[in-house]
């Protein structure tokens, strides 16, 4: 068992790194998954400045991609359509209507110059042997600027995921060179399709965005959709505009689609309603406006690391220092060499060196004679004469030797002396070079296809419960148990919205707040059903009668409920066991009557607002021990503080058996009338709170 697990262990290992590493995944420093690589390595093989057709693209990457056509195919067209490396000719799809790209063989790519001049410089690129180990592949291409940022990239792997977005790409360079200079910088997404974009969550790309689409509004029965969201095409927007007719949630009557080069989608209002009452239920219940969340994830140093855009532009302002000294050794490496050869040339030639090799007769004899003849010239030259350097001078034909220019031989010189005098100064100066290779790459981008396309701005998003109506009417069937928007008998209890959460009391004095449903049981013992949101209960005061079983002393509890967690129960009374719940009110005053069975005094008459309200834990106050024949509430104004009694009255009289009675509210007591009589008793259609025969 224990092999096995290991074995288990190793194997998953193993599958894990490969697939984070190899397929899923980019690396920092070119910006690409190892497919888009490979894809960039052929057609720099193929390059001949024409175009191919993608299949052969395709089956050519197959020398270095083992995973089937088909995720090389994707990657490709995915690849050509940032618009950043491949020329494309053909139907590659088309992102605002969601069309795909024609097949394989009928679309054609080549390769740009800028990606050369980007990512290619094979003499300072690692390769290593392609996975048959018949070919060479990069292990990554020494790009000079942060591929991964302005191309953007999704990838899934074992246990976590990359989500970048696209950058705008002279942004992108302008903070870099910013990060050369040691100077502040700060970079925000740009999208191809354009749109509207909040980044006040972005957090250096560990956060999120908040992006909508940009609405052409100027006509008060008709809105345009101009602009889509990132990932949004015109067929998803459509369907998510019928979807939200279908379910009530906006008033249109026809949505036509022009889309094309441009996303034109025409909205067309219903009857009596007007633009500036559709826009934000436009922005709450369809993609018109999307939250995106964004993880930076990458591989750097062979492992996944999470990183911020800052920290993958300061990475690559040192990259790019570090592969400007490797492209400027091996430059001056190069120049070295031909100021070599041209200097063997001209003491070949000028002195006559190849006089000596007349009278030999073998080929170590020639070469011998070579080069004894440039020793007495050692202190000019730039290393030792080779049998490389012999070879090379022996094939100089003797047409140009006897038209050998020395005067121009000494300018060809010069100006290599000059050459490497102009390396080894941009080698002391790193920092200046990168920002004139940066610059030099960004004036080939100053395009309007390279100008930013999304509008940077602040908006809140919508939340559907802000603009959601509340006319769904929510009922409870008492006989049933069942409560819910789509509950058909019982007593209508309030007008609900499907995003409302609801406050329900039982009879036991247990409450909860739920969510709205179409139909859900409760039980038959509630006494108590209203919205649950902040605004509702913000005011609502309960005032809750109660009595304790065994001493059978009666007790009033004025209170307020709120800071509830979702479906989780909280008791009313102090102990649930001991107590029970007689009336419940909602009223804001109210005066109650309580008639006595026996005794000296026959009732006794207190206010709601005599009492002072507590917290929901908190116990009651003593209202009487005496056994109760009734009990009568009737609403009243709220009593001026200056006014009220110091004390609340309290009667200690002998215990008695109470009559428990819960009597009906009406729910227009809420806003109570001048006292005149006792008010009427409601049917339970009518009231929010009160039902009869709490026990």
């Amino acid at each position: 068992m224990a092999n096995a697990k290991e074995l288990f262990r190793q194997n998953f290992i193993e599958y894990a790194s490969y697939v984070i590493k190899d397929r899923a995944i980019p690396d920092i420093e070119d910006g690409l998954k190892p497919v888009q690589r490979r894809i960039l390595h052929t057609m720099i093989e193929m390059d001949d400045g024409r175009f191919n057709k993608v299949a052969n693209v395709v089956g050519s990457t197959m020398h270095y991609h083992p995973h089937g056509d088909a995720s090389i195919y994707t990657a490709l067209v995915n690849l050509a359509n940032c618009d950043l490396f491949i020329d494309k000719q053909g139907n590659y799809g088309n992102f605002m209507t969601g069309d795909g790209a024609a097949a394989a063989r009928y679309i054609e790519c080549r390769l740009l110059p800028f990606a050369k001049k980007v990512l290619y410089n094979p003499e300072i690129t690692e390769y290593v042997e392609s996975y048959d180990g018949r070919n060479k592949e990069p292990v990554v291409f020494p790009a000079k600027i942060p591929v991964v940022l302005i191309q953007g990239t999704e990838g899934i792997a074992v246990g976590m995921s990359t989500k970048i977005l696209p950058h705008n790409a002279l942004e992108v360079i302008d903070a870099q060179i910013a990060a050369i200079k040691g100077e502040s910088f700060q970079l925000f997404p740009d999208f191809p399709g354009g749109g509207i974009m909040d980044v006040s969550d972005y957090n250096d790309g560990l956060g999120s965005v908040a992006v909508r689409a940009k609405l052409d509004t100027s006509n008060a029965k008709k809105i345009v959709i101009e602009e889509l969201p990132f990932g949004v095409d015109s067929e998803k927007m459509i369907h998510s505009i019928e979807d939200a007719i279908k379910k009530g949630r906006l008033k249109i009557q026809s949505v036509s689609d022009f889309t094309a080069d441009k996303v034109n989608i025409e909205i067309y209002l219903a009857k009596g309603t007007y633009t500036k009452d559709i826009v934000d239920a436009l922005y709450a219940y369809t993609l018109c406006e999307q939250k995106i969340s964004v993880n930076c994830l990458v591989i750097r140093d062979k492992l996944p690391h999470v990183c911020t855009v800052s920290d993958v532009v300061k990475y690559h302002a040192d990259h790019i220092i570090r592969v400007s000294q490797a492209e400027l050794e091996v430059e001056k490496g190069h120049l070295y060499d031909k100021l070599h050869t041209r200097t063997l040339e001209r003491i070949f030639i000028e002195e006559r060196i190849y006089k000596r090799i007349e009278q030999k007769r073998t080929q170590e004899a020639v070469v011998q004679a070579v080069k004894s003849g440039f020793e007495p010239y050692s202190d000019q030259l730039v290393r030792e004469v080779n049998d490389e350097d012999v070879d090379r001078l022996l094939k100089i034909p003797i047409r140009r030797i006897s038209l050998f220019d020395i005067e121009k031989n000494k300018q060809e010189i010069d100006q290599i002396n000059a050459d490497i005098k102009q390396v080894e100064y941009n080698l002391t100066h790193l920092d200046e070079y990168s920002i004139k290779t940066l610059q030099n790459i960004r004036a080939d981008l100053e395009d309007d296809m390279h100008k930013r396309k999304t509008v940077i701005t602040d908006f809140n998003i919508i939340d559907v419960k802000d603009v959601a109506k509340r006319d769904l009417d929510l009922r409870y069937d008492a006989m049933t148990g069942y409560i819910g928007t789509n509950v058909k008998t019982g007593n209508s209890m309030v007008k609900v919205s499907e995003y409302d959460k609801i406050l329900i009391i039982q009879k036991s004095g247990t409450y909860y707040m739920t969510n709205v449903t179409d139909k859900s049981f409760v039980g038959k013992d509630i006494v108590y059903c209203g919205l649950a949101d902040k605004q509702s209960l913000e005011d609502l005061v309960f005032t809750v009668l109660y009595m304790d079983k065994k001493t059978k002393i009666m007790y009033i509890k004025r209170c307020k409920l709120s800071g509830f967690i979702l479906n989780k129960p909280y008791e009313l009374l102090p102990d649930p066991e001991n107590n029970s719940l007689k009336k419940l009110s909602v009223l804001p005053n109210a005066e109650v009557t309580i008639t006595y069975k026996a005794g000296r005094v026959k009732e006794s008459t207190f206010l709601f607002s005599d009492f002072n309200v507590k917290g929901a834990k908190a116990g009651g106050v003593t209202i009487t021990k005496k056994e109760i024949a009734s009990i009568r509430i009737k609403a009243c104004k709220l009593v001026d503080p200056s006014t009220k009694p110091a004390a609340a009255p309290v009667v200690e009289e002998e215990d008695d058996e109470v009559e428990e009675i819960v009597e009906k509210q009406d729910e227009k007591a809420q806003a109570p009338a001048e006292p005149k009589a006792a008010p009427k008793k409601s049917s339970a259609d009518d009231m929010p709170g009160l039902f009869d025969d709490v026990d």
